[in-house]
């Protein structure tokens, strides 16, 4: 039987989601603790890869299993389980829903501050410096022009394609001045949202025009681009399946 698990985590302790040789990752945590509950191994496989530092409001995985699920799974979960890691949610899906493949869309945000802030230390981007929020938000409607995203991608990715159809990126700002970028895509390559905020902040500061950062996008050149901002400043927010996926959703623990 095919289970999907629904949890959040802050990523500040670990070396991103995915079981890493040299560090402890969110994946490894969560399956040690099912391998307790199961008393045998069990892998899960997560809808994608976050960095090192990067935070999930949302993320869900799949694991499979012919034994029962224990009596009060999540509640014995998420006591195996640091407080930076929940657990929300396990029910059963259908033997060829994948966490990975099935997904239609993520969703991600980006916070910068503008001050520092003890209570959002680790959970937000500190940058003062002046910023143009138009021009940015001009630049970022760029990325819905086009579907390479090279320019963006971690180096000697493994990847098929370096395609993404993006739905919307968007800056919004609160009062107080601090900054949420939002951006919706069917997939994202491995460091596309830091890079890709990382040059809108250039734009943002008049090192680049629109369409420097437009021709950015076209050199598919990843050395083109801006630096990749923080990591403690991304959350994934919310994946996205076909509502089939949920039919058995409340079945499970």
């Amino acid at each position: 039987m095919r289970y999907f698990l629904e949890l959040a985590y802050r990523g500040t302790n670990y070396h991103g989601w995915q079981r890493q040789p040299n560090g402890l990752s969110v994946q490894e945590v969560v399956e040690n603790a099912l391998t307790i509950l199961f008393r045998l191994p069990v892998a899960i496989v997560g809808s994608g890869r976050t960095d090192t530092g990067v935070h999930a409001g949302q993320q869900f995985a799949h694991f499979e299993t012919d034994q029962p699920l224990p009596g009060n799974l999540l509640r014995s979960i998420n006591s195996l389980i640091p407080n930076d890691i929940a657990v929300y949610d396990c029910f059963p899906v259908r033997s060829d829903d994948h966490a990975r493949y099935t997904a239609t869309f993520r969703y991600y945000q980006y916070q910068i501050i503008r001050r520092k802030d003890p209570f959002r230390d680790g959970l937000a981007y500190v940058f003062t410096l002046p910023l143009d929020i138009e021009r940015m938000n001009e630049a970022a409607n760029q990325l819905l022009h086009h579907t390479d995203f090279e320019s963006f991608s971690k180096v000697k990715t493994d990847v098929k394609t370096f395609n993404c159809r993006i739905d919307f990126a968007y800056w919004v700002t609160d009062p107080a001045g601090n900054l949420t970028f939002h951006i919706k895509a069917d997939r994202f390559l491995r460091g596309m949202v830091r890079a890709v905020v990382g040059t809108l902040l250039d734009v943002g500061q008049g090192r680049l025009s629109i369409d420097e950062f437009d021709r950015i996008i076209l050199a598919r050149d990843r050395k083109k681009a801006g630096r990749a901002a923080p990591a403690d400043g991304l959350s994934l927010v919310e994946v996205g399946y076909p509502a089939e996926v949920f039919a058995q959703k409340g079945k499970g623990s």
